[in-house]
C-alpha cells in the first residue's frame, strides 16, 4: 500500500500485514509498553516509514538509541540474522538496510542544533508551569508580561523578564491600584525560580535567533522528509522543562500552522515520549490546553504520538483522540496494575479470536497488539502483531559521525551563534541610567544652594538680595549716617548689657534695689 506505512505482521502465522494509513496518521497516536518491551523499536519505524512517505518528523530522543535513524543497518550486526528471519515471517519481502535524513537538536547546543525561543512566545502559563509557581506568583508574572505588551519592552531572554520583575516590585506600590496587590516576596519567590533554571541550564532556551518551524517542516531533495532528533538524554535531567519545552513547541505548531481539513497525508508527525511527565501534577488549565492543541491541530495537519509506558498515564479526555494504538506488554504485578490492563482492553475494537486482556499481558519484544483506523476513521480490529524489523541501525550513532552530519548541516550557520538585541533588559536599564544621571543633577544642584546658605550664615559671603522681614529692609536702606547711629547705638547698648552681667553690674543692680526697697 503506497498510502500506508507497513508496521508488521498479524493474524495467524502473523501473515497479515497491519499497515498504518497516512490518509488518517493525522488523528493521533499512543506507542505504551512496559520498559523494555519494544517501544523504542516501534517509535522507530514508524519514523522510518514517515519518513519514506515524505512525512517530516519530530521526536525526541530520551535514551540516545534513536541517532541510529541517520545511518544504515549492517549485515555484521548481532541482530542481523533474527531481523532478516523476522521479515520473512512477516512477508516483509522488499526488507533492506537504509539510512534517513536526520537533523540533530539539542537545548544546550552540545549534540545538537542550539534550540531557541523567546521570553514572549513561552507565555506566562507555560512559564508559570516551568517554575512551579502558586496561583498568586502566577499573576504577578501575568502582570509583568501585560506590562512588557503595553510599554514596548520585548521580553527575549532570562535576564530580560528578571529586569522586569524587579521594575515591577520597585513600583508596585502604583501597579497595585491597577492590577492588584503585588507583594515583594512574590516577587522574589519568582526570582530565585528564575536562579533555579538558569543553574539547570535553562537559561540556554530562551533568546534569539528563536527556531523556525518551517525548519522542521523540510523534505529532501529525494523526497524523503528530515527526522528531527531531538537530544534529551541530558534534558531528562529536568523533567518538566523537557515537557514544557514540548507543549510549547506543539503549541506554536498549533497557532502558527494554517487549516489544511484532512489531507492525503500529514505535514509533520510528533512523537512525545516519556508522554506522563507533560501531565504529573499538571494543573487543569494546562491539561485543557494540552486537550485543546489534541483535538484541534489534526486539521493542521499534525499528528501527535504519546509515547508511555502505560496508557493509564494519559487523561481519558486525551486518549480519547488517539485513534492509532500500539500496546506492548503491559505487566500486572499490583490490583493498580491490573486494573489498568483491564481498561486499556477495554479501549480495543474486540476481536473473536483471542483475548485482548491476555494478549496485552502474553506478548513478547518486538510483538504488540495493535488497532489502526480504517475507512472513515473507524477502528480496526485488534490484531496480535509482530513489529516489522528497522532498516536504519539499531542503538546509538557513533559521536564522531554524529559530529560529521551536524558540522555539514546548512542550520549550523543560522542557529549556532546566538544574538542579543536591544530588549527589556537594556530599555529598563536606560531608563534606570537616565533617572540616576537626573537624580545626581538635582542632587549637585542641591548641594551648591546648601554651600552658599552656609557661607552666608557663616559670615563669609554677602548678598544684597537677601532680605529678612519688610520692617527690617526699612532700616538697613536708611542714609548712611543714620546706619552709622545705629551702629554706634548698638555697640554701645551691648557693652552696658555686658557690664550689667558682669560682678560691678550686679553689685549696682543691687545697690540701687536695696534703696528703693529701704525707702519704702
Amino acid at each position: 500500500m503506497d498510502e500506508a506505512i507497513f508496521v508488521g505482521g498479524g493474524g495467524a502465522q502473523y501473515a497479515e500485514k497491519q499497515y498504518l494509513s497516512l490518509k488518517y496518521a493525522n488523528r493521533h497516536g499512543l506507542i505504551a509498553g512496559a520498559t523494555g518491551t519494544g517501544k523504542t523499536v516501534t517509535l522507530q519505524i514508524l519514523a522510518e516509514g514517515f519518513s519514506a512517505a515524505g512525512v517530516p518528523v519530530f521526536l525526541s530522543d530520551v535514551k540516545g538509541d534513536l541517532s541510529g535513524l541517520a545511518a544504515a543497518g549492517s549485515a555484521a550486526a548481532k541482530l542481523h540474522a533474527p531481523f532478516t528471519e523476522r521479515a520473512a515471517k512477516i512477508g516483509f519481502d522488499d526488507y533492506t538496510y537504509a539510512a534517513f535524513p536526520v537533523t540533530f537538536w539539542d537545548l544546550y547546543g552540545q549534540q545538537g542544533h542550539p534550540v531557541r525561543t523567546t521570553v514572549a512566545e513561552m507565555g506566562p502559563l507555560l512559564i508559570s508551569r516551568l517554575l512551579e509557581l502558586s496561583e498568586a506568583q502566577e499573576g504577578i508574572l501575568n502582570i509583568a508580561f501585560r506590562l512588557a505588551d503595553e510599554q514596548g519592552l520585548p521580553l527575549l531572554d532570562l535576564k530580560d523578564l528578571q529586569a522586569l520583575l524587579v521594575w515591577v516590585g520597585e513600583n508596585r506600590a502604583d501597579l497595585s491600584l491597577r492590577y492588584g496587590n503585588i507583594s515583594v516576596q512574590s516577587v522574589g519567590a519568582i526570582q530565585r525560580r528564575l536562579l533555579v533554571l538558569e543553574n539547570q541550564g535553562g537559561a540556554q532556551l530562551f533568546g534569539e535567533p528563536a527556531l523556525a518551524l518551517a525548519d522542521l517542516m523540510r523534505t529532501g531533495a529525494d523526497g524523503r522528509g528530515q527526522i528531527n532528533i531531538l537530544a534529551a538524554d541530558t534534558l531528562m535531567a529536568s523533567p518538566r522543562l523537557y515537557a514544557t519545552f514540548l507543549l510549547w513547541l506543539l503549541s506554536e505548531l498549533f497557532e502558527e500552522l494554517p487549516e489544511v481539513g484532512d489531507p492525503d497525508k500529514p505535514r509533520l508527525v510528533f512523537f512525545f515520549d516519556e508522554a506522563h511527565l507533560l501531565f504529573d501534577d499538571a494543573p487543569k488549565a494546562l491539561v485543557d490546553k494540552v486537550e485543546q492543541v489534541a483535538r484541534l491541530i489534526r486539521s493542521k495537519g499534525v499528528g501527535v504520538y504519546f509515547v508511555t509506558q502505560n496508557p493509564d498515564d494519559i487523561p481519558e479526555d486525551i486518549l480519547g483522540q488517539l485513534g492509532n494504538r500500539v500496546q506492548h506488554a503491559l505487566r500486572a504485578f499490583t490490583a493498580r496494575d491490573r486494573k489498568a490492563l483491564r481498561m486499556a482492553a477495554e479501549t480495543y475494537r474486540e476481536n473473536p479470536d483471542f483475548d485482548t486482556e491476555a494478549a496485552i499481558r502474553e506478548v513478547g519484544v518486538g510483538e504488540a497488539v495493535t488497532s489502526m483506523l480504517q475507512k472513515k476513521g473507524v477502528p480496526g480490529v485488534v490484531q496480535r502483531t509482530l513489529i516489522r524489523p528497522p532498516s536504519s541501525q539499531l542503538g546509538p550513532l557513533e559521536a564522531a559521525a554524529r559530529a560529521a552530519l551536524i558540522a555539514a548541516s546548512d542550520l549550523g550557520a543560522r542557529y549556532a551563534q546566538p544574538v542579543d538585541r536591544v530588549s527589556a533588559y537594556e530599555m529598563l536599564k536606560a531608563r534606570a541610567d537616565t533617572a540616576a544621571q537626573a537624580a545626581e543633577a538635582a542632587e549637585a544642584r542641591q548641594d551648591d544652594v546648601s554651600a552658599t546658605e552656609r557661607e552666608y550664615s557663616a559670615g563669609r559671603r554677602y548678598s544684597g538680595t537677601r532680605v529678612g522681614r519688610s520692617t527690617s529692609q526699612s532700616k538697613r536702606t536708611a542714609p548712611s549716617r543714620r546706619a552709622e547711629d545705629d551702629s554706634f547705638g548698638e555697640a554701645m547698648g551691648r557693652m552696658v548689657m555686658k557690664e550689667l552681667s558682669g560682678t560691678t553690674g550686679r553689685r549696682i543692680v543691687r545697690g540701687i534695689l536695696g534703696g528703693l526697697f529701704r525707702a519704702r
